[in-house]
């Protein structure tokens, strides 16, 4: 099923990106740790909703971008609904839910998040919400905007890019310059690095305020965007993977990644 309204939003749209966008955030060892992390971290609230839940759980997937884990979760019976303000991208998202025979079970709102109160109809379990935050104008805007979607005893999945990670990354790779004056540069139009990145502290208090309840916070590869030499294990794509998975949840490692996700439960 499809529902859409023309994308008015000023917020940006991967459009014209997004070939580059599926083959270079998803389609190598980047991708497979990030979605890996994701995945560990929202096994302990699925497992918590679905003992408290009869029949499958309702989960919204917002700027679901190419929505593999919208669909790992279709798979297993869940009722999936993915919104995203690209008809490009959801055109490829929808590509590979029909790989799997599971285009028409799955619910496609092209639109943009401020829209979706007229697309969609009652509450969710789980809505996930991933890399969507660093690409908005007003992103202080986001949570209480998502907060009415979450039901009783469900859960915000908020994954965002780590503006510490950009910071330490050009300290590590001598780019003092970039440090000093950071304010002064900016990403080029057809980059993937956002200019725009919300801090942990800003996400922690839209969450308090919006009362939704920080369950757990981890970090998205929290050494691997980092190495310049790939020796030993950091040579080994399978000893990078169980490396990134062990310490996303560690401190102090945990705070370097580059992206962190906060899980959050509406109590």
């Amino acid at each position: 099923m499809i529902k859409s309204t023309k994308p008015d939003s000023s917020d940006r749209s991967f459009d014209s990106l997004a070939e580059r966008f599926e083959k270079n955030v998803y389609g190598g060892l980047k991708g497979e740790i990030r979605l890996a992390v994701l995945w560990k971290d929202l096994q302990p609230a699925l497992t918590k909703l679905q003992e408290n839940r009869s029949g499958p759980l309702r989960i919204l997937d917002v700027g679901g971008g190419l929505s593999q884990l919208a669909i790992r979760l279709a798979q297993q019976g869940h009722e999936v609904t993915v919104n995203d303000i690209s008809p490009v991208m959801l055109g490829k998202a929808r590509k590979r839910a029909r790989d799997v025979s599971l285009d028409e079970k799955i619910i496609w709102v092209c639109a943009p998040y401020q829209n979706l109160s007229q697309h969609v109809q009652g509450s969710f379990d789980l809505i996930l919400c991933h890399a969507l935050l660093e690409w908005l104008q007003e992103p202080h805007l986001l949570v209480p905007a998502l907060e009415p979607l979450i039901s009783k005893g469900g859960y915000l999945s908020l994954c965002f890019y780590n503006p510490v990670a950009k910071i330490y990354r050009n300290l590590i790779r001598g780019n003092f310059n970039w440090v000093k004056n950071e304010d002064l540069f900016s990403s080029d139009e057809g980059s993937l690095t956002p200019n725009k990145a919300c801090s942990l502290d800003e996400v922690r208090a839209w969450l308090t305020t919006a009362k939704l309840h920080i369950e757990s916070e981890s970090g998205l590869r929290v050494f691997y965007d980092y190495v310049v030499v790939k020796r030993g294990g950091n040579a080994l794509p399978d000893q990078i993977l169980e490396m990134e998975l062990e310490f996303s949840n560690k401190e102090p490692y945990k705070w370097l990644g580059r992206y962190l996700h906060v899980l959050a439960r509406k109590d």
